[in-house]
């Protein structure tokens, strides 16, 4: 038996094993099962209690009294699937593993015998790890611990790995952003487990709004780390109850052509009104608006470099009261379609820190010149809602933005 440590891999002396996850509270464990490019090829495989079985992958349940376990059956794993993660999340609802420490085994899932051992050191406010990764490398299989924690819970891995995860709608009618926004619809396929929910708002009585949400809305905050958000979802941009009153910047970045002419992506803000009356916009012809609140770092004509190729700073409590929303936008000013970049996306970044609160990646293109990828809404409580777009339009240059952008607000 080997007793594994963070990044070390063993090689699988049998072609069918199990791996538990055992801690002293109840634990969910899942299994992805993952391409070359790290993501599932759809949500059939997102292994768990309530979609028992994949291809080549089950999982089992300990029934309570013994550890849930993923079973990987190597020789009937498809020729796509490069890998296998394992994941352990506390069953309890916002539990984290600070002073629960889990221990996954590897076993041979015909006799029991047991291959390795790994318990993911220095653990603290995570709510979900990815713990071990079962991995084809040159045709023949091996086992690595990994013990990587996710602060936003099962649905931070779940998301990370490409699968969908539904909002749930809430129980009764509470007070809303004056903008509501509808959630993302439930996939047909599969069963949502219900721990996959980002997390609610906190319980504080919310600052008064005119409007109740729209069936299905739901808002996630800022308390449990980095959000990776999907088409029309929405995330207060609120840390431990209080508004993020502090510099915010807005990345963009993609990947240039891999043939024929460079692509040239321009990031924009154009700045909103109470009524929707365009303020200002700020583009690489015109870097600072608004008496410098909001800055804009230059063109890049290519997206060469690595990291970000285009950032807009917003200084979010210098902002004056006339400006209540804003509209983050890209343009291909070069004229490709956005069919035709790759790897295109935006971030949120607390500036002070460097620290990335938001990402939403830029996905199922469609054949345009011009995307509204998020927007910022001031509430009546002084806190800003940032909720991601991805609304394509025919529009090469920030001006055309303006008209679309506003009627989206």
């Amino acid at each position: 038996m080997t007793a594994m440590t963070p990044g070390s891999n063993i090689p699988l002396s049998t072609a069918r094993v199990a791996v538990d996850v055992a801690a002293p509270v109840r634990l969910d464990v899942s299994g992805l099962l993952l391409t070359a490019d790290g993501k599932v090829r759809s949500d059939d495989d997102f292994v768990f209690y309530n979609q028992p079985s994949g291809p080549g992958v089950t999982y089992r349940s300990g029934g309570g009294t013994a550890p849930d376990a993923i079973v990987v059956d190597t020789a009937a794993v498809p020729p796509g699937i490069e890998k296998i993660v394992v994941t352990a999340s506390p069953d309890a609802a916002g539990q984290t593993f600070q002073g629960i420490e889990p221990t996954a085994t590897i076993r041979g899932a015909d006799d029991g015998s047991v291959l390795a051992t790994f318990t993911p050191p220095r653990l603290g406010g995570e709510t979900a790890l990815v713990v071990v990764e079962i991995y084809r490398r040159n045709g023949a299989w091996k086992a690595r611990a990994v013990g990587q924690g996710y602060a936003n819970g099962l649905a931070g891995i779940a998301t990370d790995f490409g699968v969908s995860v539904e909002e749930p709608a809430p129980a009764a009618p509470v007070t809303a952003p004056a903008t509501p926004v509808q959630a993302m619809p439930a996939p047909t396929t599969p069963p949502v487990d219900p721990r996959l929910a980002p997390p609610a708002p906190p319980a504080a009585a919310p600052a008064p709004a005119p409007a109740a949400p729209a069936p299905g809305a739901g808002k996630i905050n800022l308390d449990k780390g980095r959000v990776s958000l999907q088409k029309n979802q929405t995330v207060s941009l609120v840390k431990g109850g209080r508004p993020l009153l502090s510099q915010v910047k807005m990345g963009l970045g993609w990947e240039p052509a891999f043939r024929g002419k460079d692509i040239d992506l321009d990031a924009s803000v154009i700045a909103f009104g109470p009524q929707r009356n365009h303020v200002d916009s700020c583009y690489f012809g015109k870097l600072s608006i608004v008496n410098g609140a909001i800055k804009h770092s230059g063109d890049n004509l290519t997206g060469e470099g690595g990291g970000d190729d285009e950032v807009i700073v917003v200084d979010l409590g210098r902002l004056p009261a006339e400006v209540t929303g804003l509209v983050f936008t890209v343009n291909s000013f070069s004229g490709q379609k956005f069919t035709e970049v790759a790897k295109a996306y935006c971030r949120l970044i607390d500036a002070a820190t460097g620290e990335e609160l938001v990402r939403f990646d830029l996905t199922n293109a469609e054949a345009q010149t011009g995307v509204m990828m998020a927007k910022l809404i001031r509430q009546f409580s002084g806190e800003w809602d940032m909720t991601a777009m991805g609304d394509f339009v025919k529009s090469r240059t920030v001006r055309g933005m303006v008209k679309p952008a506003a009627q989206a607000l």
